[in-house]
């Protein structure tokens, strides 16, 4: 694929190597300004929503009672 890249884009290496280039920019911006913020919201990344479960380890338990600076 990227053999047949090369061998369609005109002019010498150097040219070939900064059109390959701006290609890939090209690319990498349209990923980045168009298709990921339209499949975002489709992405169950932001889902984070925990229901139920355990305290976190060490946490101290709601009935604890919390002493003041007297004891």
């Amino acid at each position: 694929m990227y053999g047949l890249i090369w061998r369609l884009i005109p002019g010498p290496w150097f040219v070939k190597l900064l059109v390959s280039l701006a290609l890939a920019t090209g690319a990498a911006a349209l990923l980045w300004y168009v298709v990921f913020p339209w499949a975002d919201p489709y992405l169950p990344f932001n889902d984070v929503t925990v229901d139920g479960g355990d305290p976190l380890p060490g946490a101290p338990a709601e009935e604890t009672p919390v002493l003041d600076a007297d004891g």
